[in-house]
């Protein structure tokens, strides 16, 4: 039987950031475990790449709170580990006349949350995004970058393998809790002092299976892209996102210049079938009735989530998709874009007692248990402030 002091379950960014922050502390006698064959495999490798700053989240949540620190705090990882940045900035852009009480309340929060932007004119944003279009007005985020998930899943990983005191078991999945700091996994029974779920979509799952927070659920989105071809990618410099909707914790569709120049287009935000279904055609199981029963029971109960269903469910149709986007970027032309491979899954949290979405980060603490719930964007750009917390707080 293995043992161990902490036992993290999950290697995506979150769980990979708790072991670092862990071992700059000093501390040693850890087990890392996921299910896969590799860090990242999900959410944190299928992540947009973009390193937020911080304007978009209420202030004093925890999102705002540690998407400013984590901005910063990764922009310096990768610059002290000669890993990819791309420091573009991003231009908030205001689509028509009644998007601009919204622009002006976001760079309020934005001021409120201590990130450095500003109001900028439309002669300021042709500097900035030649091809961008707003009314009037936009907001220009100098500190949103662009990374290279994989990279930094790597780095992190490797740093953590070589430090010779954490112990990695991948393949190897959690199935239940068997006696006080005991868990049953494939790879046989672990025995811990304190265990720290990390599991991104399976998060509600593991802490249910410990009798806590039981009234929350996971309800999956599917994000899917398209992108501008390679000849046209010059219309697009950085990042240019909409006014978001407030009533959602989705950004909406928008631009993003990948590390690898890419120029990608989106994500929707559709209600998916399974906790990893990346299409509509495969990943099924036996969880998938219930994901839609969810949804149908949401649909009918809340409002925003309502609006957001028939809002996203039009995107998936390529000749919206397209519209949203050329209100952003005029020039874009229906022949400049192709279907994108890329796709990720936004394991979105629900309040089922009260049939709404969760906004913020969640942790729930039982006994010597310590769970991370909803743990989606800007969860990425979060990662290594929201370590430092999760230790401070939960981990002594």
């Amino acid at each position: 039987m293995n043992k161990c002091k902490y036992l993290i379950i999950g290697a995506g960014i979150t769980g990979l950031t708790i072991a670092h922050e862990l071992l700059l502390r000093g501390c040693n006698n850890i087990i890392l475990i996921d299910k896969e064959m590799n860090t990242g495999v999900h959410a944190s490798g299928r992540n947009s790449g973009v390193l937020h700053a911080g304007i978009y989240y209420t202030p004093d949540s925890l999102k705002a709170k540690f998407c400013v620190e984590g901005n910063t705090m990764l922009t310096r990882y990768c610059d002290n580990n000669d890993l990819t940045l791309n420091k573009c900035g991003k231009v908030i852009v205001a689509t028509g006349k009644d998007k601009l009480p919204s622009l002006y309340k976001l760079q309020e929060r934005a001021v409120k949350n201590g990130v450095s932007s500003r109001i900028i004119n439309s002669e300021e944003l042709r500097k900035l995004e030649p091809g961008a279009y707003t009314f009037q007005e936009a907001i220009f985020s100098p500190d949103t970058s662009v990374f290279n998930p994989r990279e930094i899943l790597d780095s992190l990983y490797s740093k953590i393998a070589e430090s010779g005191k954490v112990k990695i078991l991948f393949n190897t999945g959690f199935i239940r809790p068997t006696d006080f700091g005991e868990v049953l996994t494939t790879a046989g029974k672990i025995k811990y002092e304190k265990l720290i779920n990390a599991s991104g979509a399976f998060s509600d799952r593991i802490a249910h299976s410990f009798g806590t927070a039981e009234n929350y659920k996971i309800l999956p989105f599917l994000g899917t892209y398209t992108e501008i071809k390679k000849e046209y990618s010059y219309l697009v410099k950085g990042n240019v996102y909409p006014v978001p909707d407030d009533r959602t914790p989705f950004l909406g569709v928008h631009f993003t210049r990948g590390h690898n120049g890419t120029v990608y287009i989106g994500p929707t935000a559709i209600p998916a079938i399974g906790r990893e279904s990346y299409d509509f055609t495969s990943n099924y199981s036996i969880e998938t009735l219930e994901i839609l029963y969810r949804d149908f029971v949401m649909f009918l109960s809340s409002n925003a989530f309502r609006d957001n269903a028939l809002s996203e469910v039009r995107k998936y149709f390529s000749s919206y998709l397209f519209d949203e986007a050329k209100k952003m970027v005029p020039s874009l032309e229906k022949g400049h874009v192709i279907q994108s491979n890329k796709a990720g899954i936004r394991p979105q949290l629900v309040d089922w007692n009260n049939k709404e979405l969760v906004m913020d980060f969640l942790v729930v603490e039982k006994d010597n248990t310590v769970h991370i719930l909803n743990a989606i964007s800007p969860a990425f750009s979060s990662s290594m402030a929201f370590a430092k917390y999760i230790a401070d707080e939960y981990l002594n």
